[in-house]
């Protein structure tokens, strides 16, 4: 998470949906190792898919959040608490309708920076609180 931080933050420019080049092997490899460490720790997938799939594919961020969404939410196994999730969904579609007008008003270069940022800050906190409060 940490190392996926810092390219993200660093890194100018938005790749385009457009690229058709795709580099399977380290798409394989990264997904393996998502997948190891998501069945490991139980948590953490999205901060892991999310810059994979921007860094190794060439997706869009925001393309990328909405394709991590959707695998997450695949995966899902558990018996489901319909009231929770009905509860949950409501307040994803007001989530949607916000973020989609602040879609139009902050461009995915900034996007992508702040998850950047975020991802750092969850990394580092992850890893004092394994390391050094555990």
């Amino acid at each position: 998470m940490v190392l996926a931080s810092f390219s993200m933050i660093r890194k100018r420019k938005e790749n385009s949906s457009d690229n058709k080049r795709f580099r399977t092997f380290l798409v394989l490899v990264e997904g393996t190792l998502i997948g190891f460490l998501t069945g490991l720790v139980g948590a953490g997938g999205g901060f892991l898919i999310i810059p994979a799939l921007v860094l190794l594919t060439g997706l869009n961020f925001k393309t990328a959040v909405g394709t991590s969404l959707f695998i997450i939410a695949i995966k899902l196994t558990q018996k489901i608490d319909w009231p929770f999730l009905l509860i949950i969904t409501g307040l994803a579609i007001v989530g949607i309708l916000i973020g989609n007008v602040l879609s139009t008003k902050v461009g995915a270069t900034k996007l992508r920076k702040a998850f950047g940022w975020l991802t750092l800050v969850m990394g580092v906190f992850i890893l004092l609180k394994e390391v050094v409060f555990n």
